[in-house]
C-alpha cells in the first residue's frame, strides 16, 4: 500500500524499535517496520515522534499588545486588567485578526496545533475581539484547530449588557462559555455569574471553561461555589476550572474539602504557571507563595491536570513564545516534577490531558487522526525534548506536514583555520 505521507524510522515514546507510520488522508493507517513507500517521505532518523502539543488556555485576543500597554508598575492582575482597558476599546477586527494570526502561527511552529483560546466579551471592546479572532481561526483553519471560549473577564453582574454579549457571542460561533466569577463585587453575585454561564452552556449545549480565583486571597470560594453548583443542576456539558490561584492558601482542611468537591463534580483544572509564578505572591514577604494551584494534590485525587500558556506577551505577561515545550517545564519547575514519572505528568500537561480538557481526539496509534510532531535525531524521549527546549523538525497536522524548522550552531574555537 502506498501512503499519502511515510515517516520512516520514528521512535515513539516508550518503544525501543524505530517504526514507520504510514498516513493515509487525516489519519494513521498503519505503525509497523518496513512499510512501504509513500507520496511524501519524512525520515525522522530515529528521533521522537510524538502527539502533538496542546494549549488549552491562552488569550489570542489580546496577544502582542504588550509594547502598547501602559507598564503595569504593580504587577496585579488588577492593573494589568485596568490597562488593557483603553487599548481594548480602539480594537479593530482587522487589527485582532492580524495578532491572533501571528499567535496561531507560533504555537504551529512550535508544533501546538490545537489551541483553546479565551476571547474577551464585555461592554468595552463588545464582540470586535471575537470578531477578529474568528477571522484568524477561518484564516489558519488549514493549519490548525481553534476553540474559542466567550470570556466575560469584567463580570456579568458588575458590567450590564455582558450577559446579552454573551449569547450574541455563541449565536455568532463561540464554542465554550468562560467566566470569571471571582471578580463580581458580592459573594451574591459570584453566584449569579456562575449560574449564568452554567445556564448559557445547557441552553448551548457548550463547555464550560471560567477563569477561577486567580488570587492569593484565602477567602476566595468562588471555585467551591463552581463545584458545588455543577453537582446541584446536574450539567452534563464538561466544565473546566482554570488558574484556582487561591486554592493553594487554603489550610490544609478547607483545602481538602473542596478538592473533594471538584473530584465529585469531575471538573477538569487547568494551572497556568508561566503567568501566574510572575503575577501572584508578588506582595507577600518572604517565604513567597508561588501563585500555583495544588497540582499535586489534584492529580493524587485523580483529576485531570492541564496547562496552559495563558499569555503572549500582552498586559499580564510581557514574555511567552507560544511554546508549549516552555509551558511545559516551567510547569516542572513550579510543580517539583523531577522523577521520570513525575516528568511524563509535566509532558501530559501540555498533551493527551490537555486533550482531555478539550475533548479532543487524541493519540498516536492505527486509526488516530495524523497530529504529530517529529524531533530530531538526537532527541530520543520526552525528556530530551524539555531539557533542550528544541522545537519539532517537522509539524503534522491532521495528515498535512504544516510546518518545518531547521537549527544550525558552528563553534569557534579559537584555532587557526589557515595553514602557516
Amino acid at each position: 500500500m502506498e501512503y499519502d505521507l511515510l515517516v520512516r524510522t520514528a521512535r515513539l515514546p516508550g518503544v525501543e524499535e524505530p517504526v514507520d507510520i504510514g498516513i493515509v488522508g487525516e489519519r494513521i493507517e498503519r505503525i509497523d517496520a518496513g512499510l512501504a513507500d509513500g507520496d511524501r517521505v519524512v525520515d525522522a532518523e530515529g528521533g521522537l515522534v510524538a502527539g502533538g502539543f496542546v494549549d488549552c488556555h491562552v488569550h489570542l485576543d489580546k496577544a502582542l499588545i504588550a509594547d502598547s500597554l501602559p507598564v503595569n508598575e504593580s504587577g496585579t492582575l488588577e492593573e494589568a486588567i485596568e490597562n488593557i482597558h483603553g487599548r481594548k476599546r480602539a480594537y479593530t477586527v482587522q487589527g485582532v485578526r492580524e495578532r491572533a494570526t501571528r499567535a496561531i502561527e507560533m504555537h504551529v511552529r512550535n508544533g501546538c496545533t490545537r489551541i483553546r483560546t479565551h476571547v474577551d466579551v464585555d461592554t468595552i471592546g463588545g464582540l470586535t475581539p471575537l470578531k477578529g479572532v474568528l477571522e484568524a481561526r477561518e484564516a489558519c483553519a488549514a493549519i490548525a484547530d481553534v476553540q474559542v471560549v466567550a470570556f466575560p473577564q469584567e463580570g456579568i453582574v458588575r458590567d450590564p449588557g455582558a450577559a446579552d454579549l454573551l449569547d450574541e457571542a455563541l449565536d455568532h460561533g463561540a464554542d465554550a462559555v468562560g467566566g470569571m466569577p471571582d471578580n463580581e463585587r458580592t459573594d451574591g453575585d459570584t453566584r449569579s455569574h456562575i449560574d449564568h454561564c452554567l445556564d448559557l452552556a445547557r441552553r448551548y449545549d457548550v463547555p464550560v471553561d471560567m477563569h477561577v480565583d486567580e488570587t492569593d486571597d484565602p477567602t476566595a470560594r468562588s471555585l467551591e461555589v463552581l463545584a458545588s453548583r455543577v453537582i446541584e443542576t446536574e450539567l452534563e456539558t464538561s466544565v473546566t476550572a482554570g488558574h484556582t490561584c487561591a486554592l493553594a492558601a487554603y489550610d490544609e482542611t478547607h483545602a481538602q474539602r473542596v478538592i473533594d468537591l471538584l473530584v465529585e463534580a469531575d471538573l477538569r483544572m487547568v494551572t497556568n504557571p508561566p503567568t501566574n509564578l510572575l503575577l501572584q505572591g508578588r506582595h507577600d514577604q518572604h517565604p513567597r507563595r508561588r501563585g500555583l494551584t495544588r497540582v499535586d494534590q489534584l492529580l493524587e485525587a485523580g483529576l485531570t491536570v492541564a496547562a496552559g500558556q495563558d499569555c503572549i506577551r500582552d498586559g499580564f505577561y510581557p514574555y511567552g513564545r507560544a511554546s508549549m515545550i516552555e509551558t511545559a517545564l516551567v510547569t516542572a519547575h513550579a510543580a517539583h516534577l523531577q522523577t521520570p514519572a513525575e516528568r511524563a505528568v509535566a509532558w501530559s500537561a501540555v498533551t493527551d490531558s490537555a486533550a482531555a480538557v478539550m475533548d479532543l481526539d487524541y493519540g498516536l496509534s492505527e486509526g488516530s487522526l495524523a497530529t504529530f510532531n517529529v524531533f530530531e535525531s538526537s532527541t530520543t524521549t520526552p525528556t530530551d525534548v524539555l531539557r533542550t527546549g528544541s522545537p519539532p523538525q517537522q509539524v503534522v497536522h491532521e495528515g498535512r506536514l504544516v510546518a518545518e524548522n531547521t537549527s544550525s550552531s558552528t563553534l569557534y574555537t579559537g584555532a587557526s583555520t589557515t595553514d602557516d
